[in-house]
């Protein structure tokens, strides 16, 4: 499947039977920014202007099983799970990386996956652990809040370094593979529906060329004024994301009263660009549902290699 302009994309029929409910999707404002993320426990920053713009996000969960992994860029599927409590560092870090590892091996058909790496997203309230003081703080295995801007967690460049990391890391060998998909594998363990559930964002809706690099800063601290977007030796070689402008097009979606056995599978970017290739995501609050529950869920990320 060759990539097309978001304009020429025809989608099918179906997913104009998809219910649909109006929400807020924050995006990078117009203008000229320093973008950069700073992360420390329990709280997340971005620099630059950001606005919240009115968006459709239509609900995929009646026909779940049409979404396809290298058509959408994303794709909703059954995982069961060993692990019976979440918030239990130890449980989770003995199962969750193998069982994640196979559940994203079926789903892309890979034939190999490196996990690397999991993290919690509750919509309770964090402040208390935010204002903690930390030492060394990892961005790894802790608890943030819901993701706050449509994004991708990797940009190009950041992608192809993961890649040949993780194979060498698992695998012995920086190389030896013919492609490779960055993944992240998200499932909520809080009952549905969720008040701030993951949307995502039909890849072919979205254009190559759009996305400007987000740097990632793994901090004990926030800085402060000036220091916030002050030059950093070397920023470009560092880890970043993409962020995302508002586009009109953006086809978002997302699958209501998920259970603890749904996985939502995503790519943060595949090195075979005649398939979608990335999918934008971000967090939104739903009100269209009664009953709605604080979300609480777990994201690993992955890299799926095909030889």
């Amino acid at each position: 499947m060759a990539t097309m302009a978001p304009e020429a994309v025809v989608y099918d029929s179906i997913e104009e039977t998809a219910r649909q409910t109006p929400a807020l999707i924050r995006y990078l404002a117009p203008g000229d920014f320093v973008t950069r993320r700073y992360v420390r426990a329990g709280a997340e920053i971005n620099t630059g202007e950001y606005r919240d713009y009115d968006c459709v996000i239509r609900d995929g969960m009646p026909f779940r099983d049409h979404f396809q992994f290298d058509t959408h860029g994303f794709v909703l599927g059954k995982g069961a799970t060993a692990v019976q409590d979440f918030w239990n560092n130890e449980e989770v870090a003995a199962i969750y990386d193998a069982e994640a590892a196979q559940i994203i091996k079926r789903l892309t058909g890979a034939d190999r996956v490196a996990p690397q790496g999991w993290m919690r997203r509750t919509s309770a309230d964090l402040s208390a652990r935010a204002a903690e003081q930390t030492q060394g703080y990892q961005h790894s295995g802790g608890i943030q809040p819901p993701a706050g801007e449509a994004h991708v967690d990797y940009n190009t460049k950041t992608a192809h370094k993961a890649a040949a990391r993780m194979h060498e890391q698992h695998f012995g060998t920086p190389d030896g593979y013919g492609r490779f998909i960055c993944v992240s594998l998200w499932r909520t363990f809080s009952p549905g529906p969720q008040d701030w559930p993951l949307a995502v964002c039909d890849g072919r809706s979205v254009g190559d060329d759009e996305g400007k690099s987000n740097t990632l800063f793994v901090v004990d601290q926030f800085p402060q004024g000036e220091a916030l977007t002050a030059p950093v030796p070397g920023e470009d070689d560092m880890i970043a994301a993409y962020i995302f402008n508002h586009r009109p097009e953006h086809r978002w979606w997302y699958f209501s009263n998920m259970v603890q056995d749904d996985v939502l599978l995503f790519k943060f970017h595949d090195s075979d660009h005649s398939k979608t290739w990335r999918c934008p995501h971000t967090a939104f609050h739903d009100n269209s549902l009664p009953g709605a529950q604080t979300r609480s869920s777990i994201e690993l990320r992955a890299v799926a290699f095909f030889d």
